[in-house]
């Protein structure tokens, strides 16, 4: 009962678009939350030992999967253990939620006879509350307050200190399942779903789902996986996408930054939408739209960063004592105080999106312009102020520069939808306020002893968030800021070549916290990007081809990877890595985001003009009457 979780990377996901389990590699699923992803969880070992929750499905002998993958695009997990008496298969997977969650697990026998154990310990409320066990028409019930697990299986199973145990084996060809459900205690269990017929609809649904992919191409393979894993964080009721199906694991092992990602941030609204637009799910992606425009709607001075997966605004952060945390690493947070800080950069996301979204030929309706004009009435002013950064830091606002790269594009976004898309604006106000956003970002955002945009006005600090300047258009790439601020990432923001978010370790007086954290690889994909976009070809593939090298052997990745220790860190599976993924595949195969210039076509009119060319052109991103191939006049 007091073994501990296994590396991050160990894990899989399984769900059912409400919720998730991560299953080890040893057999055990150690984190369930149910049933929802923000709801407590029933199995916390990930967060503890197994005092804690956890249901294992292994032989006795303990040892992890000698082999493990999902079966052809779909999320249903196949992992085999091999002993001395034959090779078993235990199949994991959650059917598409009709009612309640549920978890299937199949054991078959491949070879041989082999000798299996299930443990199973319900422990409610993050590990803390162990429930009442009874047999109820054939069904093992556990039930405490409003939860409640049925579990149905052909084998005999007994308590055992506090636990479920059952012995078994398994002969070629034998199949042997076990159904696990939740649901709400005052109610009556579900009847258990038919595990065969469960897996095969399972199966079907998933592999009809990710036959929709657009991508072609060498990187195929990696652009599915992390398209359905983003999948797999969607909140099918609304169309809100978790950031990850987990709280606390450490950006560093045996540290302190540890937080919950279970809910759903604006700053990835842009390039998630982007995501899935270019895999070919407009359906989701305009889930994802609807889910932001109605979780956005009101007073624009009080615009979170984050919500619930349905909304939710009041995500009040409060630690869990009783859990060590992973391998040590406490404390264990559940909510994100950080919902309630001030972060210019949403309004921009904000904007982009729906800009995005009206581009790929969502039409504009009026309560969605009038929303939109709201949020720049407030933003006319408020991109003035000081806010918290895009990384939520826990230190004293600062004018980050980020932040107002992002203020003018939600003014930039604006007015292109007036024209673009003939709607009504103040037009020419935004075009003013615009402008003055960019000469104050150029004047001030640019530090020329260190040759790059800093982290905050009057900072000499590096921040991998500068590397959107370029993506978002606010300069183009061949701007020699733009060249100079990604070659400084490249070369003093990076720890064996992956980028670092900041230099965490000088920075406590900004972000309020002690220790360092692993790379984050969300901007290391960005970085390729940015050196797939100022010309360097083979350098960007190369680093997207050593950032796939990272993934696990189902192709999930974490938040970050913390070169020192060879590991995956942070949050797991993140989306915000594998949008990324998505996206800096589709740049480097040549594919341009809906709505933007492909970088092909600038650098083919540079060529034919030359750099001294004399055409006048207005480059989205540029300032007015800017010369093909010259910085914005906006320069400062």
């Amino acid at each position: 009962m007091g073994q501990m979780s296994l590396p991050i990377e160990e894990y899989a996901i399984i769900g059912d678009t409400h919720t998730a389990a991560l299953v080890g590699q040893d057999g055990s699923i150690d984190w369930f939350c149910a049933p929802r992803f923000d709801s407590a969880a029933c199995f916390a070992k990930l967060l503890g030992d197994g005092g804690n929750g956890f249901w294992r499905i292994a032989p006795p002998g303990g040892g992890s999967a000698v082999r493990r993958s999902y079966r052809r695009d779909s999320l249903v997990l196949d992992q085999e253990f091999e002993v001395a008496g034959g090779v078993v298969r235990v199949t994991d997977f959650m059917p598409i939620r009709e009612v309640n969650p549920e978890i299937v697990r199949i054991v078959t026998g491949v070879t041989g006879r082999v000798t299996m154990r299930m443990d199973l310990a319900i422990r409610f409320g993050y590990g803390a509350i162990v429930p009442w066990v009874r047999r109820v028409d054939g069904l093992l019930v556990a039930i405490a307050g409003p939860d409640a697990v049925s579990l149905w299986c052909p084998v005999h199973a007994h308590g055992e200190e506090m636990t479920t145990v059952a012995e078994f084996s398994v002969g070629e060809g034998e199949h042997i399942p076990f159904v696990l459900s939740w649901f709400p205690s005052q109610e009556q269990s579900c009847r258990p779903v038919d595990a065969r017929f469960a897996l095969h609809e399972t199966e079907g649904w998933w592999q009809d789902w990710a036959s929709r992919c657009s991508f072609e191409g060498e990187w195929r393979d990696a652009v599915v996986r992390s398209l359905i894993t983003l999948k797999a964080l969607t909140f099918q009721p609304t169309g809100g996408i978790v950031a990850a199906a987990t709280t606390s694991l450490p950006e560093t092992l045996g540290g302190e930054r540890n937080w919950d990602y279970r809910y759903c941030w604006l700053r990835d609204a842009t390039l998630t939408l982007e995501s899935l637009m270019r895999g070919g799910y407009h359906e989701e992606a305009m889930a994802w739209r609807d889910w932001l425009l109605r979780t956005v709607a009101g007073d624009p001075a009080d615009l979170q960063i984050m919500y619930g997966p349905a909304g939710e605004r009041r995500l009040e952060e409060w630690e869990v004592g009783w859990l060590a945390g992973y391998e040590g690493s406490k404390p264990v947070r559940i909510g994100n105080a950080a919902a309630g800080q001030f972060q210019l950069d949403v309004y921009g996301e904000v904007m982009s999106a729906l800009h995005q979204a009206a581009v790929a030929g969502d039409p504009v309706t009026g309560p969605v312009w009038d929303l939109q004009r709201v949020l720049l009435d407030f933003l006319e002013e408020g991109w003035k102020q000081p806010d918290d950064g895009i990384w939520e830091v826990r230190g004293p606002r600062r004018h980050f520069t980020h932040s107002k790269v992002m203020a003018w594009v939600a003014f930039d976004r604006a007015v292109r939808m007036v024209e673009d898309c003939g709607l009504e604006g103040p037009l020419e106000r935004w075009r003013e306020i615009r402008d003055q956003v960019h000469a104050d970002v150029c004047t001030q955002g640019f530090n020329p002893a260190v040759g790059a945009f800093t982290r905050y006005y009057g900072s000499d600090a590096l921040d991998a968030s500068l590397l959107m300047i370029p993506i978002v258009g606010f300069l183009p790439p061949s701007d020699p800021r733009v060249v100079s601020t990604v070659e400084a990432i490249e070369r003093d923001l990076t720890e064996d070549g992956f980028v670092l978010r900041y230099r965490a370790a000088e920075a406590s007086e900004v972000d309020g916290l002690s220790g360092r954290e692993g790379a984050f690889l969300a901007c290391s994909f960005w970085l390729a990007d940015c050196l797939e976009l100022i010309g360097r070809h083979e350098d960007a593939r190369a680093l997207f081809d050593r950032l796939l090298s990272l993934r696990n052997d189902l192709g999930l990745l974490a938040e970050e990877y913390d070169a020192l220790a060879g590991r995956q860190v942070g949050n797991f599976p993140q989306a915000f890595s594998h949008v990324s993924l998505v996206n800096a595949a589709y740049n480097l195969a040549g594919h341009p985001a809906v709505g933007s210039e492909p970088p092909a076509l600038l650098s083919g009119l540079r060529r034919v003009l030359g750099e001294g060319g004399g055409l006048s052109l207005r480059l989205r991103g540029g300032a007015p009457g800017a010369q093909v191939g010259d910085p914005p006049a906006a320069s400062g």
